[in-house]
């Protein structure tokens, strides 16, 4: 029996919707990844982009678990000399762009390199409920219903 791998002429993409309103960033950002990855897909090749394009609206209405809202650091480096800057989630979704939060928990699930940062292109990630993607007729998926755990509630 040989293993089957995919050739890049043969990938198949669809569309697909989540709400993010209410859900938990973690949860759904392993969710996400998976998309993106196409580990969901029986033709599933390491080292191609076999994911699907993935559309988030509602990004600015995500959820945290515990103190993470308030707790939890990012960091990254001007590349000067004492260059590190700090900040939390909570100072990202009150702001200007509050979908960061989100692309980088993805980011973060996603391999790194050529073929992560081009599955990383198939992420399309909204702060309201509009996004112009219809012409590609997205398929809704409803991640809070798929476990009780997806939703915070409070």
């Amino acid at each position: 029996m040989k293993t089957y791998s995919a050739k890049a002429s043969e990938i198949e993409k669809k569309w697909i919707v989540i709400d993010a309103e209410g859900v938990v960033v973690g949860r759904l950002a392993a969710f996400v990844a998976n998309l993106l990855r196409g580990k969901h897909k029986p033709t599933f090749t390491p080292h191609l982009d076999d994911g699907d394009n993935v559309i988030i609206v509602n990004a600015a209405k995500v959820v945290f678990t515990g103190a993470k809202y308030d707790n939890k650091r990012y960091y990254r480096h001007t590349g000067h000399p004492g260059g590190i800057k700090e900040t939390n989630p909570k100072k990202l979704l009150e702001g200007r762009f509050p979908e960061r939060v989100l692309e980088l928990a993805v980011q973060r699930m996603v391999p790194r390199g050529p073929l992560g940062r081009r599955q990383m292109s198939n992420l399309h990630i909204y702060g309201g409920a509009e996004h112009p993607h219809e012409a590609q007729q997205p398929m809704v998926i409803d991640f809070a219903a798929k476990n009780r755990k997806n939703v915070r509630t409070q």
